[in-house]
């Protein structure tokens, strides 16, 4: 079990929430991803580690940016 927690800008709203979800769980190994929306923390658990890049694409897919 692999743990990892991103930084999204821009969201505003549970839609918001709902899409950043939807497009990391499509990402292969991610069983579980859990979204603060005032804060924009991002914790994905994974099966095995999730390549940052894929998390990256993922989020960006869903119209939003990793903070750094």
């Amino acid at each position: 079990m692999s743990e990892a927690t991103y930084t999204v800008t821009g969201m505003t709203c549970g839609h918001c929430v709902a899409s950043v979800t939807e497009e990391i769980s499509e990402i292969d190994g991610v069983t579980d991803v859990a979204v603060d929306l005032p804060t924009g923390a991002v914790t994905v658990t994974s099966s095995t580690p999730v390549d940052s890049t894929a998390v990256r694409a993922a989020v960006e897919e869903a119209g939003y940016q990793l903070a750094g």
